[in-house]
């Protein structure tokens, strides 16, 4: 039976806000800290999901628990973020809707986290197969891409994300994966060329340093040492618990899943070293002869290597640092520009050389992840997006950021309250209308296309004349100093009020968070982001394919006069293209906290939390889901809960599961106006009800385990005596068994006894009378022998006493031989040529007859055995037995080789493939290849040579390339001379005055020797017309070098390179060969 659990059960503080009693910002807080404390980072308002950042790993993210919220209701586990992702997909796959799940919150709070978590849930809970595993793997993958490229270590988190993403997973009618889309929202591209203190750029560039090989840095042009770049902040350079060369390997393997080319991969790179290179370009003033001033570059190294990274002229991107072409019309003016204005181009170059890098990898990864059918497809968003930021220092981004925010708490509220009332209208409950802050109008105050704030600044940068800073906040003072929500030095002075913390240079912006000041300083400059034409140009102009795509605008032949779009209007377009988008679909929160400023587990800082919670507006959300009823029910779940409070539901309800609510909630008099009944749900007002209802059944069931407790050990002790009772009657029969079998065994023993006594005496008394009658025949036949043999010899003296002697002598010499005979028959030796076993001789006299038959024999079998032979194997044995005339007892080297087969062609050089070339060049048939060692006069070392004998001609070749280095014919050998110890070194002398004497003799070595010298030997003689070759064997002997003649000496030592022989140079004329000492 399946254990129904739910939300309630063992329940650390109150798992749902919205059942929390009493309802203040203090004990929302203390709920908090109270789970955090007991690791219960996860807490629900209602299908909101509350995510804390433990800043540690914990047990609750393994493959098990992904199984266990698979395919279970929302609120029947502990909070959890499975749960969210479960519900959500199961929404999705099986109600066709499509889904979309926000995560909002704060740096460090752990927004990435959370959406890692969910789509690696949903990757889990999945189909499976070849192709969906695939594009799971790529989907999961485009996470490190990204993260390299967009996130960077903060003073709030190690791992920021300082861009927004959204993904749209797209998945066929079955719930399997298809693919994916992802846009990016403003990607923080100032950090590029500037990181406020302690904090760093973004990973990839520590990464690619860190982790690339040498070659590829090389290729690259860079240095590992950070301090070499001015874009790279040197205080937060290594950030611990984070390998940035592990990570870089990670990034490049994530690049080949996801379908990065090589050569894209390439050109990426040398995108980021010319980033790096460009940070360190520096210039320096210029005067010119009409009194103008401009800059001049430093060092162009940096400059130079830049350019060929990316395929650019070095003067034509050196140009455009200093000159700036203004187009108006037909008219182009050109104008130099200074110092400032240069390092102005230069940072402007790098930032959006970057951000457009890194657009060009979104675009590269969805082509890649982008499902392939074009029939329509369910769809499940994840909104990863920065939260609402209050700094000390808040400038141009922090505004549009919060200015996000607002438009997605705006769409929080209304999407809130839309499925709060399509809930009670489905369950035909009356809808109140519910009071609740609409920040309508703080959206309205920033986005007006005629008064908000964007489209004053858009106006201000687009105007003629003088723009700054302080005629923008000049120009908001006039128009919005009558907002509600706005604040400024100026509007607060007209009023005829003071706020000393309100500098002339600011603005403050109540927004549903709280209120935040803003410093206009650069608001104009980045809302401008301009890149100057010229670079543009330049750009477009490198051979760099890459490049050319990043910088369209750069084409002459499609030159555009219109100004480009301001940043605060692209972001204004992508954010309403965002929230029509969220608008199509179901939404689900996640709102993530983080516990402190140190990234430290375990330490809760209340006020920080206290901060976060009214700026993510967790109390508005609690108020508006409470303000009709705080906790719903199906009736079913709802029953089999508390079905044990009344007796007539209990244990088990037949009719239907409504009627049995009803009866449980009369019996348990409950006011009718704490609940009401819903067409599927029953809906509870108070939580205090649904707390009654929790501790009466907690009672109950208390109640009822003391009953299980008591039916039990009754059940036990019944069960343990009927065993008890059981185990005696099997002991007592198997010990009465036991002992009868033993009373058996000792009278079976007792009779065996007895038997074998009786037996006994009956077989000792016949075999007296058998032994008896056997003396007696015996006796018999020996007085018939003598008897007879007396009548016998009787008659033969009687008849034949003149050759009585010869004759018995002759019998008993023909009897022993007959004898002797038989006997040599019957015990006759094998027949292997090599046994000398052979019968003793009985009789000295056969001593002559003997040896002789054992010659025979020996002849015979000798006979018989070589019958078996083929020609081969004779010849084999003819050269053995030649290699014993030559070398037995002569040369120490000749035991060992008895044993060892003569196999001729070592190199098998007719079959391989390598000495073809060799092959054709000899024409004879080989009768040996070997590999041999050629020895050098100059220092006594060798060089491997293939050694080749034919019936006529001795060869030898390059081992390695099969080229004949000397082909020796027979008849031009005159001796072979070698040593008497156990080495491999052998003399090739040639005949004086011979043709092949010029070079001079030969000085080999060869493992085979023997074997070499034998067929030599053999071969020699039949080339020579039965002239054999002399086979000189010394221990020193005189070899001819060309013109001089060198002494080979061979003495007996301790070799210094390995087991074998070895050769060393004396003087010109000693050749010095240590052989070691044979045990």
């Amino acid at each position: 039976m399946e254990v129904k659990t739910s939300l309630l059960d063992n329940m650390i503080g109150v798992g749902d806000m919205v059942l929390l009693e009493p309802l203040s910002e203090e004990s929302f807080i203390a709920n908090l800290k109270n789970r955090f404390d007991h690791n219960e980072i996860y807490t629900y308002i209602g299908s909101v999901v509350i995510s804390m950042n433990p800043y540690r790993s914990l047990p609750i993210f393994t493959p098990e628990k992904v199984e266990e919220y698979r395919n279970r209701n929302f609120y029947e586990l502990s909070p959890h973020i499975y749960a969210l992702a479960d519900e959500a997909y199961r929404s999705l796959r099986d109600q066709d809707k499509d889904q979309c799940i926000l995560i909002t919150g704060e740096s460090g709070a752990g927004k990435t986290e959370a959406s890692k978590l969910v789509m690696s849930y949903v990757a889990a809970v999945c189909g499976k197969g070849q192709e969906v595993n695939k594009v799971k793997e790529q989907l999961l993958q485009s996470n490190p891409v990204l993260e390299a490229f967009g996130n960077a270590k903060t003073v709030r988190n190690d791992n920021s994300s300082r861009f927004g993403k959204y993904m749209d997973i797209e998945f066929d009618f079955k719930g399997d994966p298809l693919g994916g889309v992802i846009s990016n929202y403003l990607l923080e591209k100032s950090r590029v060329v500037k990181q406020p203190r302690g904090e760093r750029n973004f990973h990839i560039f520590y990464q690619l340093l860190s982790g690339a090989s040498d070659d590829t840095l090389k290729k690259l042009k860079l240095d590992r040492d950070f301090s070499k770049y001015n874009y790279l902040s040197l205080d937060s350079a290594a950030v611990n618990g984070l390998d940035d060369a592990a990570n870089f390997r990670t990034v490049r393997n994530a690049m080949q899943i996801v379908g990065f080319m090589e050569d894209e991969v390439q050109s990426v790179l040398e995108l980021v070293a010319a980033v790096l290179k460009l940070g360190n370009i520096e210039f320096k003033p210029d005067s010119r002869s009409n009194g103008g001033d401009e800059s001049r570059i430093k060092d162009k190294n940096d400059l130079k290597e830049m350019c060929e990274l990316l395929g650019i002229e070095q003067s034509v991107l050196e140009r455009a640092f200093s000159y700036r072409t203004v187009e108006a019309k037909l008219e182009k003016v050109s104008t130099t520009l200074n110092v400032a204005q240069a390092y102005y181009a230069r940072d402007a170059l790098a930032k959006n050389l970057y951000s457009r890098l890194f657009s060009w990898l979104v675009t590269r990864i969805n082509e890649s992840i982008k499902a392939q059918a074009k029939t329509r497809h369910k769809v499940m968003g994840v909104l990863d997006i920065y939260g609402f930021e209050i700094f000390e220092d808040n400038s141009f981004e922090q505004f549009i950021i919060n200015y996000c925010n607002e438009k997605l708490q705006q769409i929080f509220i209304e999407l809130t309250l839309r499925e709060e009332q399509e809930e009670y209208v489905r369950e035909g409950i009356e809808w109140t209308n519910i009071e609740y802050f609409n920040n309508a109008i703080i959206c309205d105050l920033i986005e007006n296309h005629q008064n908000g704030i964007l489209a004053m600044l858009d106006e201000e940068c687009l105007r003629p004349g003088t723009v700054t800073d302080e005629t923008f906040l000049d120009k908001l003072n006039t128009i919005c100093a009558e907002h509600q929500h706005f604040e400024s030095r100026l509007s607060k002075n007209s009023k005829f009020l003071t706020d000393h913390s309100l500098p002339h240079s600011c603005f403050r912006i109540q927004h549903y968070a709280g209120k935040v000041l803003y410093r206009v300083e650069g608001f104009v400059d980045k809302n401008n982001d301009l890149l100057y034409r010229d670079l543009s140009q330049a750009m477009y102009k490198a051979t760099q394919s890459l490049i050319k795509q990043l910088f369209p605008e750069g084409n002459p032949a499609k030159v555009n006069l219109k100004r480009p779009p301001t940043a605060g209007s692209q972001f204004k377009a992508s954010v309403g293209t965002l929230m029509r988008n969220l608008q199509t679909k179901n939404p689900n929160y996640i709102r993530c906290i983080k516990p402190n400023d140190k990234k430290a587990s375990h330490i809760f800082t209340e006020s920080l939390v206290c901060h976060q919670v009214r700026y993510l507006g967790l109390m508005e959300n609690v108020r508006v889901r409470r303000a009709g009823y705080a906790f719903r029910q199906a009736y079913e779940p709802c029953l089999e809960r508390y079905k044990m409070l009344c007796k007539r539901t209990w244990p088990h309800w037949r009719g239907p599961a409504r009627e049995g609510v009803e009866v449980l909630m009369a019996d348990l008099q409950v006011p009718t106006d704490e609940f009401a009944y819903g067409r599927s749900k029953i809906f509870i007002r108070n939580p205090k009800t649904l707390f009654f209802l929790e501790e009466r059944r907690r009672q109950c069931l208390q109640d009822l385990a003391t009953l299980i407790q008591k039916i039990y050990r009754g059940w036990k002790c019944r069960t343990q005596f009927l065993l008890l009772k059981k185990s005696q009657i099997v002991v007592s029969a198997w010990y009465r068994r036991y002992a009868q079998q033993k009373k058996y065994q000792r009278i079976k023993s007792a009779t065996t006894l007895v038997q074998s006594y009786t037996r006994g005496w009956q077989a000792r008394k016949l075999l007296r009378q058998l032994k008896y009658q056997k003396r007696c025949e015996e006796a018999v036949t020996t007085i018939s022998a003598f008897w007879h043999g007396t009548q016998v010899r009787r008659e033969y003296r009687k008849f034949f006493r003149a050759n009585a002697g010869k004759k018995i002598y002759d019998f008993t010499i023909q009897r022993i031989m007959q004898k002797y005979f038989l006997g040599l028959k019957s015990n006759m030796p094998p027949m292997s040529p090599i046994d000398k076993n052979w019968p003793t001789r009985p009789y000295r006299f056969l001593d002559g007859a003997h040896k002789e038959l054992r010659r025979i024999f020996h002849l015979w079998r000798c006979k018989k055995y070589r019958s078996q032979f083929t020609e081969e194997k004779k010849a084999v044995y003819e050269e053995k037995l030649e290699a014993s005339e030559l070398f037995k007892d002569k040369k120490a080297l000749y035991p060992s080789s008895v044993n060892q087969p003569f196999k001729g062609d070592y190199l098998e050089i007719s079959k391989n493939p390598k000495y073809q070339k060799l092959n054709s060049a000899v024409e004879e048939k080989v009768l040996l290849a070997d590999v041999v060692n050629k020895i050098n006069r100059a220092n006594g070392k060798g060089t491997a040579r293939i050694f080749l004998l034919t019936k006529k001609n001795v060869v030898l070749a390059d081992s390695k390339t099969g080229q004949v280095k000397a082909s020796v014919p027979l008849p031009d050998l005159a001796s072979v001379s070698v040593s008497t110890q156990s080495d491999g070194f052998f003399a090739l002398k040639l005949k004086e005055g011979s043709a092949s004497a010029i070079k001079g003799d030969f000085l080999l070595s060869s493992e085979h020797l023997i074997e070499i010298i034998t067929k030599l030997h053999r071969t020699g003689a039949k080339a020579a017309d039965k002239e054999q070759i002399n086979v000189d064997i010394s221990d020193e002997f005189l070899v001819q070098f060309k013109q001089d003649k060198v002494c080979v000496k061979f003495i007996q030592g301790s070799p210094k390179n390995g087991n074998g022989a070895s050769c060393k140079r004396k003087n010109n004329r000693l050749l010095e060969v240590s052989v070691p000492m044979t045990a």
